[in-house]
């Protein structure tokens, strides 16, 4: 009886033991599957974190031609570093600012520093430019008169209208001797600071997008480099005369970056200005605008 006992007893303890066994392994089995769940996700997540990091999309507002296209040139090298450029483009040079400004898009590429300091001045506006990117030589075209000394008394010549790229449009016509301006007009003379006019040219002024429709119309139209090139026209071949390229007009209208006031060391747009200003980007626009764009240093 007793030996039976002791059996079942010895066989009660071996179970307790067997079980608590099975309870342990099935215990250590559970933490681990919960660990390695929770690893999993602590690695999804840093993947995702990471991944978020390097994937930045920016928006920049430009003009076709050439902004536009160089803009898309540099969208190929940026994705390479994990940044989605998202080109919006614009014919005029009004809304650029506007979407900037509205916080609507992130930056714009279609304008020089005078254009942007005369816009902020008229609309209240806070832009700020980052970076000088390049300089379109402003050229006088034939129309109706194929040569600048065939001038006929009583000729036509359009001119942008904006106070900016007017003042710079008379200035080269001053330079080639058409007209001469008040004495320290500069870059805010208008058609009413010219004090000399021999042939009795009128200056015929539309919007800078406009100029180039009217070629057929009028002797003569000087052309900002941009529209020039949506007209299928290149300053360095077709016009009669061009800005020097190392006169002062090729700094003070180099063409800029710019964001809206605040935004000025954001990461991704600042990446997006080094690539801008590569090697490569300068060397495309030498190979692709012949001299009707340069790139600055």
């Amino acid at each position: 009886m007793r030996k039976g006992l002791k059996r079942i007893g010895a066989l009660l303890i071996a179970g307790i033991v067997v079980s608590a066994a099975f309870a342990g392994c099935g215990g250590s089995t559970a933490a681990g599957s919960s660990a390695a769940k929770s690893s999993a996700a602590a690695g999804s997540s840093a993947a995702a974190g990471s991944s978020a990091a390097t994937k930045k999309t920016i928006t920049v507002a430009a003009t076709p031609t050439p902004h536009g296209e160089i803009l898309a040139k540099a969208k190929e090298i940026l994705a390479k570093s994990g940044i989605t450029l998202d080109i919006k483009e614009f014919t005029d040079y009004v809304q650029p600012n506007n979407v900037v400004d509205a916080g609507e898009i992130d930056c714009n590429y279609f304008q020089h520093q005078p254009y942007l300091d005369d816009f902020n001045a008229k609309n209240k506006t806070k832009l700020v430019s980052i970076a000088a990117i390049h300089y379109e030589p402003l050229g006088i075209y034939a129309g109706k008169t194929k040569a600048i000394d065939q001038l006929k008394d009583g000729a036509t010549i359009a001119v942008p209208n904006d106070s900016t790229n007017e003042a710079r449009a008379l200035l080269l016509l001053e330079a080639n001797g058409i007209i001469k301006l008040k004495e320290g007009a500069g870059v805010a003379a208008t058609v009413q600071d010219i004090v000399e006019n021999k042939k009795n040219i009128k200056v015929m002024e539309f919007a800078a997008e406009q100029v180039s429709r009217h070629i057929d119309e009028v002797d003569l139209v000087v052309l900002n480099g941009n529209y020039a090139l949506n007209a299928g026209l290149n300053a360095s071949k077709d016009a009669l005369t061009i800005e020097a390229a190392d006169s002062a007009a090729a700094k003070t209208y180099a063409n800029v970056i710019v964001v809206k006031e605040g935004n000025e060391k954001n990461e991704a747009i600042n990446e997006l200005v080094k690539v801008l200003k590569s090697d490569e980007i300068k060397n495309y626009i030498k190979d692709s605008y012949k001299g009707a764009v340069v790139p600055m240093d």
